[in-house]
């Protein structure tokens, strides 16, 4: 993992969603005492999903039980690690057997083909509207690098309570982090294509795609510019909302 000052999508909407929990975590480095369980859903689904798609790139499709026990083993590191919040109506069984639903619904879809890299960090220059590099990097971690004949597809999975709707995808700074990545370093064109694993009572999966433009990775630059300024600044202020209160372990 990239050790040096750098950018990444998590850190950039975590101080446009609320400065202060930046604040916290990432100036302060306060200890998280809790987390979520879509939290440890998602990333033990992840987990699952990465060791997939190593064996589909080997030519060795993993078992099903070697699967289970990935995700199993990334719950329960997750759990020890802190204390895991739950919704009302939501317990522990519920959510790992949700998890695993999700992941043999994926199971059944066609595996991907022409894999270039699976978790690969990138680390690439950012540059403003004005065509200057800003002097620290981005780093984007691609769940799935695909090559297809119109260049690179960026893999982006997703567990969500709900489907996705296009304005979201569209308007999201996570493709433009990938996109200005994976072009500056591949020298390619890319696209993103969202898997949305929906955590319903009958599990279903969406894909959506999404492309940026030269603009949109210049946006990108001015919005990190604007934030580098604000943390110089010493600009550390709560934006208070139910959704950003409620999982907040700060």
């Amino acid at each position: 993992m990239y050790h040096r000052p750098h950018w990444s999508y998590s850190s950039i909407s975590q101080y446009l969603a609320c400065p202060l929990r930046y604040y916290f975590q990432r100036i302060l480095c306060l200890p998280q005492s809790s987390i979520s369980c879509g939290l440890v859903l998602g990333s033990s689904v992840h987990a699952v999903l990465a060791e997939y798609h190593r064996s589909i790139q080997k030519n060795k499709p993993a078992k099903v039980e070697r699967l289970h026990k990935v995700f199993s083993e990334n719950w329960s590191s997750r759990e020890n690690k802190a204390q895991v919040l739950f919704k009302d109506g939501e317990n522990p069984k519920d959510c790992f057997d949700q998890g695993i639903a999700l992941v043999e619904l994926y199971l059944k879809e066609p595996p991907p083909k022409n894999i270039v890299s699976i978790e690969k960090e990138v680390i690439s220059p950012v540059h403003n509207s004005k065509g200057e590099f800003l002097e620290t990097p981005l780093v984007a971690v691609a769940d799935l690098i695909t090559e297809e004949n119109n260049g690179l597809t960026v893999r982006e999975f997703k567990t969500a309570a709900r489907a996705y709707s296009g304005t979201e995808t569209d308007t999201s700074l996570q493709p433009t982090c990938y996109v200005n990545a994976v072009q500056e370093v591949f020298g390619k064109s890319a696209s993103v294509e969202y898997t949305v694993l929906i955590k319903t009572k009958t599990p279903k999966i969406q894909h959506l795609k999404t492309f940026r433009n030269e603009n949109d990775l210049a946006r990108l630059g001015d919005i990190i510019e604007n934030i580098e300024r604000a943390i110089h600044a010493k600009v550390f202020y709560p934006i208070e909302s139910v959704l950003n209160c409620s999982s907040c372990p700060y």
